[in-house]
């Protein structure tokens, strides 16, 4: 099946105006079939207006045909152009099954203690989380932080090792090109320092060495 433009609009067109089954329908627009059931009973897409296929050069005559007199028939839609240029390039939202969603928390304290090098942002995306979460984890708020304990996010099997290996690669890349804008850490103040302590292991002997028991009380000769 390829995508098509307005498939709900497409699929009140198909019922209004055609003889195909309602799974038909449902394969040739990518829905499902109580869908197009309730476009039918008038329940679903009440106030959207149908969109012929075959005009907006989504669909053959030739294969609506081929699907009304073979009701098993699934129709190929033409490769539209404009539904290519139409589609987002951006991936999908990373779903994490239910039944590892309660073991975010352990892959976020993980990343806290760590890789403090990597951002909330990158956390967030990785593991498919948001960011309060990730503050809340880090702040003891979470409601769960008695039972949070820090868990690498492989072993838990929300990401891949490679996937986590190149992120905290990046993470560490772009920390140590932020130190070296910063110029690093610097110790200007510790060769005044020791010289200052030098001087000063030096005072008594000067001191000593100026004040002698004949200079102060004379010689006995």
């Amino acid at each position: 099946m390829t995508d098509i433009l307005m498939p709900k609009a497409t699929a009140v067109w198909l019922v209004d105006n055609t003889s195909l089954t309602f799974e038909q329908i449902a394969d040739f627009c990518g829905l499902h079939p109580l869908e197009v059931r309730g476009i039918a009973d008038g329940d679903v897409a009440r106030d959207i207006r149908g969109v012929d296929p075959i005009t907006g050069g989504q669909l053959s005559r030739e294969e609506l045909d081929k699907a009304q007199d073979n009701a098993d028939y699934r129709m190929k839609a033409i490769v539209s152009r404009h539904a290519e240029l139409l589609k987002s390039n951006k991936p999908a939202p990373k779903y994490t099954p239910v039944s590892r969603r309660q073991d975010r928390p352990d892959a976020i304290m993980w990343f806290v203690k760590n890789h403090p090098e990597v951002t909330d942002a990158q956390i967030a995306k990785l593991l498919g989380t948001t960011k309060s979460t990730i503050e809340s984890v880090r702040n003891r708020t979470h409601w769960n932080s008695a039972n949070i304990k820090p868990v690498d996010p492989v072993t838990l099997g929300l990401v891949g090792q490679l996937a986590l290996d190149e992120l905290v690669k990046k993470a560490a890349e772009k920390k140590a090109k932020d130190d070296a804008k910063r110029g690093g850490p610097t110790l200007d103040a510790a060769p005044e320092v020791v010289e200052e302590l030098v001087v000063e292991a030096e005072e008594p002997d000067a001191y000593k060495g100026s004040h002698t028991a004949e200079s102060v009380f004379g010689s006995r000769d």
